[in-house]
């Protein structure tokens, strides 16, 4: 059995894998996720929640499917500038266009969050305002309603 400091260096190098491949299988997970992205993002503009939360799975999936190329990627920079330089230029392009592609998507879902919230919390004040009984004090200001008099407001999750 070899000492721990004779073992080949090799044992920490990041396996050599074919950049053609590589590029082209990146491109298509990029692509695929976009197409998915950006059918999340129509969707969730045009107010179908419901469709877009559909498309959670796909999303999931081809995101994992990335972040395990990206890692790839990164262990054969090395290899990649040496053998590929323009390859690797060119999808460093394709990955600043999809990422601008996914701040989009960001602030898609951000204002949706938002509205949505915005209603929630509107419907709540309604129904409280609707269940506090108004009462006013011996000098004929408003009563602050104590926290007995304020319901929950139950909200369903499932569409």
């Amino acid at each position: 059995m070899p000492h721990p400091s004779q073992a080949p260096s090799s044992v920490h190098a990041a396996p050599m894998v074919d950049p053609q491949q590589l590029a082209a299988d990146m491109v298509d997970v990029m692509s695929a996720l976009f197409d998915v992205v950006e059918r999340e993002t129509d969707l969730v503009r045009g107010g179908q929640i419901a469709d877009a939360m559909k498309l959670e799975t796909d999303k999931t999936n081809l995101s994992r499917r990335y972040v395990s190329l990206v890692s790839a990627l990164k262990a054969n920079q090395p290899h990649l500038r040496a053998v590929a330089p323009d390859l690797l230029a060119t999808l460093h392009k394709q990955h600043d266009t999809f990422r601008a592609m996914l701040q989009v998507n960001l602030t898609v879902l951000a204002t949706a969050h938002a509205v949505s919230e915005g209603v929630v919390r509107g419907v709540n004040s309604e129904v409280q305002r609707r269940n506090i009984p108004q009462t006013y004090t011996a000098t004929g200001q408003r009563a602050a309603p104590g926290p007995r008099h304020v319901t929950p407001l139950a909200v369903s999750r499932s569409l």
